[in-house]
């Protein structure tokens, strides 16, 4: 089976590095940027400006080549993957929910950003409430979670000689 994706834009944010970058929207509060969708794309915008959040998926395009274990930051134990929020996947695609604060044509002003700069939007949806939250019980392995909520760059590209 053969899949193609085509971005709709690109999302440009003071992240210009792995390193640095937090790892989760709930912990870059207030970082603002901007996310531009290409002109074909912009009627798919129409009735947005009604929402509080976004969720963006993208495309992971500077990380390093997939893992199916890996060391997540907020953890120091070797762990599957599909258990962490890791990037570096075997389809490294990314979802963040961020604070929409303005639909400006095809440019959408955005905070709680934790993307770098210049990535690959992949898709826009709303965020719901009603869609999106669910009450748990478990959450496995992070609910011992200790580790850094900024980026070490053990992701990225050009850092496949370390561990995991």
């Amino acid at each position: 089976m053969k899949l193609e994706l085509t971005p709709i834009g690109l999302i440009h944010s003071p992240h210009r590095e792995a390193k640095g970058t937090p790892i989760q929207p709930r912990w870059a509060a207030g970082i603002e940027g901007t996310v531009e969708l290409f002109p074909e794309f912009t009627p798919g915008l129409r009735d947005l400006d009604g929402f509080d959040r976004i969720l963006l998926l993208y495309w992971f395009h500077r990380v390093r080549a997939a893992r199916l274990e890996v060391v997540p930051y907020l953890d120091t134990q070797t762990r599957g993957v599909f258990a962490t929020r890791a990037p570096s996947r075997p389809n490294p695609i990314g979802l963040s929910c961020v604070r929409l604060l303005a639909v400006e044509g095809a440019r959408l002003r955005v905070a709680d950003l934790d993307v770098l700069d210049e990535t690959p939007l992949l898709d826009i949806k709303p965020y719901v409430p009603d869609f999106d939250v669910f009450p748990v019980e478990r959450i496995g392995w992070y609910a011992r979670a200790r580790g850094s909520r900024i980026a070490d760059g053990r992701f990225a590209k050009g850092a496949e000689n370390q561990s995991t």
